[in-house]
Order: structure tokens, then sequence, then C-alpha cells
């Protein structure tokens, strides 16, 4: 048996994978019908235009709607400053002089994070700001330090605090997921051992010329860790669901959430250790039908990754050759104009592109790009869809509303699907996204349903889709006469794409056919 779109055998770790998710959706298919309903939807879209201009109202209305898939989240953004905290306190570690950053012990009784906590509020209400966007988000500080700055410096301020609790924050990705009415989940997430392993090696200089020889170096060693790896990853997995109560009659709707994952390659380091941990990810994927593609990370405006963006897309182009099943979405375009000089906007995006990339995350800056007509056109045409991530953009990059090119992907027909990013350090999450969404891109319910639907469309998760066309006007035919049918019921059983695809529409009929329930938060007309 092979992933249906992969290519590659599964293996009864994949066969598992596969079927898991159609098993949940088959015990609940009912008799849903053969496509969405449309007085439902017209029902739900107008109710959602009478709260629209009332955040609260919205929320509450967005917070129950079921959205897609979240397919750009970053497991250590994932976690908000408090949840570290409790873990650092829990460790006895400390924080700092300055109280800006996680430190271990030991420390005056004073910054104990434990002592912090109970002790004096307003320090502990400091480090949280520190180790996270909340300050600069509230206005605490901005003159003295841009977005992207305290963004990107709060990951090594709480990193005592992450390492040796995975199993925690991959619960903690999994409830949010689930609180957030999620059916996929794709996260990136580097197991400890192997990234630690990748890492380590020298950072020997290296050219696009020198990839072939040294890849056969490199894959040598990395072959090894993969089982160990695999391991790991099952170990923490089910220490996660453990932690969820998974399979009892008080499981968390996280456990309902199809989760799997993207290995991140690391563009802000040496030549060789990017190459390394790119190699590392292309592995893994290769093996573990858990890890569905490959992603690149850190800041695109850091010098090293500006210097060897070239370089990178020769190592993705390489990669993709060697492992032709393995997917990959690249972080590109995430610049805006004054963070860097006008010529580093010209061409990311259609270089990733260029380089084989299936998705974008973020390409805040296409409207910058020499060949931006070009390569909308080449996306729309393609299918390469866009991971848009509102809150990120905003305070990151200064990034928001007009300036935002959401509008310019949908109306260029490029797919594009909303994602939370970070969303503990950004104080975030998948609903947040929606109603900026609609407060701030004036977007409203059928737009909103068409990016859940494509969040999934375009997922890596392996299989046929459940929709006949990218237009998706009509499910695929062993499924034309319902999710419940026979073939259906088969079909859907050999496709993960197609089980969560369906499970989608089953959460959005019962949920256009439960808006009894929202009429006293719709008021008078959304007054």
């Amino acid at each position: 048996m092979t992933a249906m779109g992969s290519g590659r055998p599964l293996g009864a770790l994949g066969r598992a994978l596969a079927l898991a998710g159609a098993a949940a959706l088959l015990s609940a298919a009912g008799a849903s019908p053969a496509r969405a309903d449309a007085a439902g939807e017209a029902a739900a879209s107008a109710m959602l235009d009478d709260v629209a201009g009332h955040e609260a109202r919205l929320r509450v209305f967005l917070q129950a709607m079921p959205k897609g898939g979240d397919l750009h989240n970053h497991l250590g953004g994932s976690v908000y400053a408090e949840d570290f905290l409790e873990a650092a306190a829990a460790q006895g570690l400390c924080a700092d002089a300055e109280i800006g950053r996680i430190v271990p012990p030991p420390c005056p009784r004073e910054r104990e994070v434990a002592v912090m906590a109970v002790e004096d509020p307003f320090a502990y209400a400091r480090l949280v700001d520190a180790i996270s966007t909340r300050g600069f988000q509230k206005g605490i500080g901005p003159a003295l330090v841009s977005g992207h700055s305290q963004f990107f410096s709060s990951f090594a301020k709480f990193g005592p605090a992450y390492r040796g609790e995975e199993a925690r924050w991959l619960a903690e990705a999994y409830a949010s997921a689930g609180r957030n009415n999620l059916v996929y989940l794709e996260l990136m997430y580097n197991p400890g051992g192997l990234a630690r392993t990748m890492a380590a090696g020298p950072a020997e200089a290296i050219d696009a010329a020198g990839l072939a020889a040294s890849y056969a170096r490199e894959i040598a060693a990395v072959t090894p860790l993969l089982d160990e790896t695999m391991a790991e990853v099952t170990r923490l997995d089910a220490e996660a669901r453990k932690r969820l109560r998974c399979g009892t009659a008080a499981a968390d709707p996280g456990c309902g959430v199809t989760v799997r994952y993207l290995y991140s390659a690391m563009r802000g380091m040496a030549p060789a250790l990017a190459w390394r941990s790119m190699i590392a990810g292309f592995a893994l994927a290769h093996r573990d039908p858990r890890f569905v593609g490959v992603n690149i990370v850190m800041p695109e405006d850091d010098p090293v990754a500006l210097r060897d963006y070239d370089l990178h897309m020769a190592m993705f182009r390489f990669l993709e050759a060697k492992y032709p099943e393995v997917k990959v979405t690249m972080h590109a375009g995430e610049l805006a104009l004054g963070l860097v000089p006008p010529r580093a906007l010209e061409d990311h995006i259609a270089k990733a592109v260029a380089s084989g990339a299936r998705r974008i995350g973020h390409g805040v800056d296409i409207a910058y790009e020499t060949a931006a007509p070009e390569t909308l056109a080449r996306m729309a045409r393609e299918g390469i869809g866009v991971e848009i991530n509102l809150t990120s953009n905003a305070v990151i990059l200064g990034v928001e509303g007009g300036t935002h090119p959401i509008q310019l992907y949908r109306a260029m027909g490029v797919p594009v699907m909303l994602s939370t990013d970070d969303e503990g350090v950004l104080r975030s999450d998948m609903t947040n996204e929606h109603v900026r969404a609609v407060m701030q891109q004036g977007l409203r319910y059928p737009d909103l349903k068409q990016m859940a639907r494509d969040s999934l469309e375009y997922a890596f998760a392996p299989g046929p889709s459940l929709w006949r066309d990218r237009g998706m006007t009509a499910f695929v035919p062993a499924c034309a006469a319902g999710l419940a049918s026979a073939a259906c019921r088969a079909f859907l059983a050999g496709s993960e794409k197609a089980a969560v695809q369906a499970r989608l529409e089953i959460n959005f009929d019962r949920f256009e056919r439960s808006l009894d329930r929202f009429r006293g938060v719709q008021g008078a007309k959304g007054t």
C-alpha cells in the first residue's frame, strides 16, 4: 500500500495513520448530505454579516465556526509565556537580574520563578512581557524595540523552560487546535535528539557545487539516527495524548485533531549546518509518514539568510530530486519595506516557487517583487497556496489592513489559508486570526469557509481529495450520493486527506443547522 499521491510505501505505521482519521469520520458521518446545504450557508453568512462590526459578538460566532487546518504553526512559538513560567517554576528555574529571561539556578530567592509567581506579580508580569510580544502589543516600550526584535528575541529567553517538556507543549498545541474547532494540524517540530546532532557538526565551507559529495557523507551520519528519532516522536505523542486523556470519556477535543509534522531547516546558520538540518528533514520525512514535509525557518532578513538565499534554494532542489515524494513549504517573503533594503524584496517568493515550494509561508512582500504578476499567475495555475498569518505580520512586520497582500492573492486566484504562526508568543489563536480577517480585511463567511476548505485541499496529508476539482463544486463520484454511502466510506478509508475534508464538511453542516444558539449573540442586526 502506498500513500496516494506520495509514491512511497506506507508500511504498518503509515497504514494505521491513514485509517485512524477515517475511522472517527466514518463513525460520525450519519446521514450527511452530498453537498453543503445552500440555505444553511446563506443563514450563517447573514448572521456573520450582522455581527461583523462587533468584535465580542463576532468572537463567539467564529469560536464555534468549524475550521480546517493550521498549516503554519511552530511548536516552540505556540506555547504561552504563562505555561513556560509554570514549567520553569516546577523546574526551579530563575529570572535573570534584568527580569528579562529564564535562566538556570542558582539565583536570589526573589528571582526564583516559583517565588515571583506568588509574591511579586509585577515582576512576574515583566517576565511575561519579556518572553512574548504581550507588552509590545499593549504599547509598552514600542519606541525602544521593534515588534520584529521583540518577537525573535523571545525564543532564546524561554529556552531553558522548553527543554524536557516537549510532550507538554505537544499536548498544548493539540488542545489549542481542538479548542478552535480545527480538524487538522501541520506542526513544525524538530525532534530534539536529531536536531541537536545536526546542529553539533562542523561548520565547514560548502557551496552548490559541493552538495553531492557532502550529501554522501552527511546521509551516512543521519540514517542511523532515524529509528531512534521515530521512537522519540512516538513516545512524546503518546505522553501528550495521555495528558489530554485521549481514549477516555473525558478526552480533550484536541484528541480528535489529525496531527502531522513538518521538519524545519535552519536558514540563519552557517551553510553546512543549514544543509545538515535540511538533509535531516528530508531523510526523516522519507522514513516517517507522520512528517509530511520540510520547511525552512529563522528570520528571512538575517544577514546570513539573505546572503545564502540562493544556496538554500539550490539545496532544496538537490534534495527534492533525491526525495521527490517529500513535500516542501517555505517561509518566503516574510519581509517588508524598511525592514530590509528594497533590493531584498525583489524575488524571494519567485525563487521559492521555482525551487519546488508547494506552499509559501507568509508571502508578505509579493507586491514588491519584480515579477509579481507572473509569480502570482503561476501560483494560481499550479495551486501553490499561501499560509496567511495576520497577527504575526502585523506585530513582526507592521503589515496589516490594506498593506497586507491577502486580498491581492485572492484577487489573482491564489489559494490562501489562515494560520497562527506562533500563537503563544504572539498572544493569539486561530479564532483570533479569523476575527482579524473579518474586521481588518473585510472577509465574510463564504470567504472563511473557502479558506478552511483550501487549508485541507493544500495540506500535505496523503491521499486524493474529496473534491472532484479545485473549484470544490462537487465531491468525487464515490461520494456523490453522500458521505455515508458505502462507496464513499470505502473511499475515505483509503485517503487521509479526503477523510479530514469530509469531517470538515460534516462539521459545517452541523454548525449551519444549529444557528439558533447564536440568536441572542446576533442581537438586533449586530447593533
